[in-house]
């Protein structure tokens, strides 16, 4: 499993996973970087993510929507602030309405991926940090962590397939 760390800092407002691909920076940077690989990890296994815009660039959106298996949809966005490919990537991720616009009633985070290169390939750093520590606990019930873990853990999978 590619997920090797999970925690939540609720003085810090944050919530950080850390895993580890055998697969250079470049590599699962390029995951991030295309929005057909992104649509195969974005979401979780029974959810599967469908991009409609992706502008990778600071100040461009990623917009999508995830499936649920009974086929509600479940609307997202990016704003992204820094891209340092393929080293980091900064946005905002919002919960949006059908129009991709962010819902101002459901918490949203500052999102940092650091990608590193370690002796097995590379770490990611996925971490998360909330304007109020009721925004972290809400996506934490939601079952946040689950989630993301299921839907990171794909990732060898599409690595596989090189």
């Amino acid at each position: 499993m590619p997920v090797i760390d999970t925690t939540h800092d609720e003085e810090n407002l944050t919530l950080t996973l850390v895993a580890e691909f055998a697969a250079s920076p470049q590599r699962v940077w390029e995951i991030y970087a295309d929005p057909r690989q992104l649509e195969k990890i974005w979401g979780p296994p029974t959810y599967p993510a469908t991009v409609v815009d992706h502008s990778l660039t600071p100040g461009g959106r990623v917009t999508y929507f995830m499936t649920s298996p009974e086929g509600e949809k479940f609307c997202g966005l990016w704003e992204i602030s820094s891209v340092e490919e393929p080293s980091r990537l900064v946005f905002r991720d919002y919960f949006a309405d059908e129009d991709f616009n962010a819902v101002e009633s459901m918490p949203g985070s500052t999102n940092t991926y650091t990608f590193a290169e370690v002796a097995a390939g590379t770490r990611v750093t996925y971490e998360s940090t909330f304007e109020s520590l009721d925004g972290l606990k809400t996506v934490l019930e939601m079952g946040v962590v689950e989630g993301s873990t299921g839907a990171i853990n794909q990732i060898d999978e599409l690595l596989a397939r090189d």
